[in-house]
């Protein structure tokens, strides 16, 4: 049986991590062994705050919505059982927004959020 020389794959393998590891600190950017433990962090971070940035993000519109609906003499969780009550169904990300460039129309969801918690 022929022998089979790696050099080619191995140089390319190499060549990818390296290039992952482009801009990394010290030798984690140029030696291989410490550049693919790097990388290999690097995607294990990742992965966690793709799924971490849903939840980021959902917190911001919660505390948004938390500062937005205090002028109205609500709190936040009263302001999500009357928009329930309502039958109003837009999501924490509309609301957020809403609240900060629409700010009449924000309001006029809280009315009817309020009166429906009157009932």
């Amino acid at each position: 049986m022929a022998r089979v020389k790696r050099g080619v794959t191995a140089h390319a393998k190499h060549k990818k991590v390296l290039k992952a590891a482009k801009g990394y600190y010290g030798r984690r950017k140029n030696t291989i062994r410490v550049a693919k433990q790097a990388v290999e962090k690097a995607n294990q971070y990742a992965y966690r705050d793709r799924k971490r940035r849903k939840r980021t993000f959902r917190a911001l519109w919660i505390q948004r919505l938390k500062a937005a609906v205090r002028p109205f003499g609500l709190n936040y969780s009263r302001f999500v059982a009357g928009l329930g009550k309502a039958g109003i169904v837009i999501d924490r990300k509309v609301l957020s927004d809403l609240a900060i460039s629409e700010p009449a129309a924000f309001g006029a969801i809280v009315g009817k959020a309020k009166s429906a918690l009157a009932v």
